[in-house]
């Protein structure tokens, strides 16, 4: 027995030893001392190893013996030093800048300079690597960090060294975050990513929102970033036609593993263009990208930041390059914020020939589990790659302390005395909330200025609600709103009930309900708001939306049954009557105009619409988004933008004699929707089509018509459906119709090259709707316009048929 138990320990020592990894670590600088930051350390010959730190630290775990390791930085020259592990290890580097020769280059003084054809040859290779690494897996560590190196002392009231924890000169880490992921790929563009851990300062229940996928920038692309800093995106330095864009001038050669590597510097031809500026490295007879340091700035057309550095590094494994170290580093200032940051991502132990299992690539691109975030401080000092800067360090010391402090209900509960106190100014602009965090539930008042509006039926209204909402972990919800209107005109008080409960976010699956009586449009998707009614009204004696009281009932469920496809489900029972106007009230008296009647056919007498009815009808639908992407989180499913359009089935019938009903009809309808169909330089489009037919109409009333989405303000929220010049309610159909908007933005591919036009970063588009029907036939308009971020102003014209029946200046705002 003893002797089993020795030979047992013996046996678990020396597995221990074998087993047992030894710290290097080191810092690594350049002939001046300074540090190298990120620069990158991997074993020879293989995809295993690091990246050094901001401040040129870095940390390598090794098993006991001896290696050779590769010191690698762009525009330093590589490196290779051998050791011997047998302890923990410091290791100080010393890189020496890359010496690029010029001596074997003739150059004559009309000559090409010989960068273009290294180009060329490039440009020519170019399908062959975007398309020869079929499939592969690797590890992923990405670190992402966003500093403020200015603020100012005060934004919307509030003081933002205390609201950012910035230090007392308003400087300070904001965000920093780090991610561990398994990552696979299968040509032609299937990725999975499983994430391992996750850690985000300050939330200690997070989940970071880092994606593999968002990093990898692939210059073999013609086209790259393309919907993300910029609408059309930006043109490789080895496009197919990047001779059009960028002049090229040739630095140097020098030897590296054997391959020679040409240094060429990338020179937009014309200073506006969406093209990068910098250097790209291109290896000889391969002509495969070796280094990128390529950077864009605000005369690229690039948003939201000013300048950004894309910094590369690839290494060879069996006869291809793979990316191992990819940097995107950022400066920008907005509203007196001064910015910085960088995200890093360290891309190790690939493997390129993997066996996936079937179906293994089904649609999700990144998976997020539960435990991802449960990782303490021990794990991330043993597993992470490039070690935290003192900074960082103390950040996370100092947010994650506070944020277990605001967990506390203690701290809670002062939390909440402070920001709970009512403030009638609250109530009148923002509205007045009381929350109650430890307990995750609140009540949100409404504000009363958005309450408080006129129209031609009721007169002057009051319409308030509360929304009292509890929320249990992972998303998991319910809300509750009860709601009153009061009308002082017609003396009428109306209310209901509504309620929803989020109860699997993963499968996007809620059920909801309400129930009351209220005053609606005619129009069901909705006229003026009331806000824009009102000043019409009391402006210019101009009452353009129609209203009707209807007592109801609704049920509702939605839940998505595969991947794409949502699946939706309501019951309605509905009172339905007409109302007339109790109001003639305004502020200006235009003359030789009067307020119209509430029944739109006869605007100068108040006769019913229609008769008083009850209705039963259910409505069903499937919306469908063909590939469509997602995240799976704890927390919820997350869709990416689809590069397919989405497909709607709807079918909604109208019951006979249930409950009294009084209608009985069938309407089907079908619908395609693509969002951003992207053109590269030319810009993107968007586009909508629609058609519908009501299989019976024995007994229907207008409310249950198909309406469409109009407008005859100049002022308006945007929206693909909404027709810019169709009245409201005059073409609403019980037959069939069929519908369609398109509009393409051209992302200042003309503006750009009009100087004074260029400083505005405006974007031109151009637009169209169709719409016919038995009672519309031909109906078209078209519209052409400027749009900078929410704001748009554009002009256009509607023809019935061949008539023009209007024209006219159009101002929208909003997303």
């Amino acid at each position: 027995m003893k002797l089993s138990f020795a030979l047992l320990l013996l046996l678990f020592t020396a597995s221990f030893t074998y087993a047992q990894q030894f710290v290097l670590s080191g810092l690594i600088k350049d002939a001046d001392g300074k540090p190298v930051p990120f620069a990158t350390i991997y074993l020879k010959n293989t995809t295993k190893g690091t990246s050094a730190n901001i401040d040129g630290f870095y940390t390598l775990k090794l098993n006991k013996g001896s290696y050779e390791l590769n010191f690698r930085a762009v525009g330093f020259k590589q490196l290779a030093r051998g050791i011997d592990v047998v302890e923990n290890t410091t290791l100080n580097i010393a890189l020496t800048a890359e010496a690029y020769n010029l001596n074997n280059v003739t150059v004559n003084a009309n000559a090409e300079d010989p960068a273009y054809a290294i180009i060329r040859n490039a440009i020519k290779e170019r399908k062959k690597h975007l398309n020869e690494l079929n499939s592969y897996t690797c590890d992923v560590y990405i670190k992402g960090v966003q500093k403020l190196k200015g603020a100012p002392k005060k934004f919307m009231g509030r003081d933002i060294q205390k609201v950012l924890d910035l230090d007392t000169n308003r400087k300070g880490i904001i965000y920093l975050s780090e991610s561990e992921s398994k990552f696979s790929f299968k040509r032609p563009n299937n990725i999975h990513e499983e994430m391992i851990s996750s850690k985000v300062a300050g939330r200690n229940n997070g989940f970071s929102f880092n994606k593999a996928s968002d990093l990898i920038i692939n210059f073999y692309e013609n086209y790259l970033l393309e919907n993300k800093l910029s609408s059309r995106g930006f043109i490789s330095p080895i496009a197919d036609n990047a001779l059009f864009y960028y002049q090229y001038k040739f630095l140097g050669e020098t030897r590296e593993n054997g391959e020679t590597v040409n240094k060429i510097e990338v020179i937009p031809r014309r200073a506006n263009d969406p093209v990068f500026r910098g250097i790209i490295y291109i290896l000889d007879d391969s002509w495969r990208i070796y280094n990128t340091d390529l950077y864009l700035t605000q005369n690229s057309g690039i948003n939201f930041v000013d300048t950004l550095n894309v910094n590369q590094q690839f290494t060879k494994i069996k006869q291809m390059y793979v990316p191992t170290n990819i940097n995107f580093q950022f400066t920008g200032s907005i509203l007196g914020f001064k910015f910085q940051g960088y995200y890093v991502g360290v891309y190790s132990n690939y493997d390129l020939n993997p066996k996936f299992p079937k179906n293994f690539f089904s649609g999700e691109i990144l998976k997020v589990t539960e435990l991802v975030n449960k990782k303490d401080s021990v794990y991330w000092k043993n597993n992470r790659p490039i070690p935290l800067t003192i900074d960082e360090s103390s950040n996370y010391i100092r947010k994650d302390s506070i944020a277990k402090r605001k967990e506390s209900k203690p701290y809670l509960d002062s939390l909440e005395r402070e920001n709970n106190k009512f403030g009638l100014g609250k109530l009148l602009i923002r509205g007045y909330t009381v929350n109650d965090r430890f307990n995750k539930e609140s009540y949100a008042f409404d504000p009363l200025w958005r309450g408080i509006f006129y129209n031609t039926v009721e007169g002057f209204v009051l319409k308030y609600g509360v929304t009292y909402r509890k929320a249990f972990e992972n998303r998991v919800n319910y809300s509750i709103r009860p709601e009153f209107r009061y009308g002082f005109a017609n003396q009428k008080l109306t209310g209901s009930i509504s309620g929803n409960y989020a109860y699997n976010p993963i499968k996007r699956a809620s059920v909801g309900f309400s129930f009351g009586n209220g005053i609606f449009d005619l129009n069901s998707f909705g006229s003026l708001t009331p806000l824009g009614n009102t000043i019409n009204s009391l402006l210019y004696e101009r009452n353009f939306p129609k209203f009707y009281e209807k007592k109801y009932v609704n049920l509702n469920t939605s839940r998505e049954l595969l991947n794409g496809l949502q699946a939706s489900l309501s019951v309605d029972y509905n009172k339905n009557s007409t109302l007339v106007n109790h109001s003639n009230f305004k502020i200006i008296d235009v003359k030789d105009r009067e307020f119209t009647s509430n029944n739109p056919f006869n605007p100068n007498e108040e006769t019913p619409l229609f008769p008083n009815y009850t209705s039963f009808t259910t409505t069903a639908s499937l919306m469908y988004a063909i590939g469509q992407k997602f995240i799976t989180r704890p927390d919820g499913k997350f869709y990416t933008e689809s590069k397919y359009p989405k497909i709607t089935v709807l079918y909604k019938k109208g019951f006979k004699d249930i409950l009294n009903s009084d209608v009985d009809y069938d309407f089907a309808k079908l619908e395609l929707f693509q969002e951003r169909i992207g053109f590269g330089l030319f810009g993107y489009s968007t586009l909508l089509i629609g058609a519908g037919k009501f299989l019976n109409s024995n007994s229907n009333y207008f409310p249950e018509y198909k309406h469409f989405s109009g407008n005859i303000s100049t002022i308006f929220p945007p929206n693909i459906r909404k027709f810019q010049y169709l009245e409201f309610y005059q073409f609403s159909t019980n037959k069939q119709y069929f519908e369609a908007h398109a509009e393409h933005n051209f992302a200042g591919f003309f503006t750009n090259k009009v100087p004074l036009l260029r400083k505005l970063k405006l974007e031109e588009f151009i637009g169209g709707g169709y719409l016919s029907s038995p009672e519309k036939r031909n109906y078209k308009e078209f519209y052409f316009g400027f749009q900078r971020l929410i704001l748009r102003a554009s002009y256009g014209f509607a023809y019935d048929g061949a008539k023009k029946i209007s024209q006219g200046f159009r101002l929208s705002y909003g997303l």
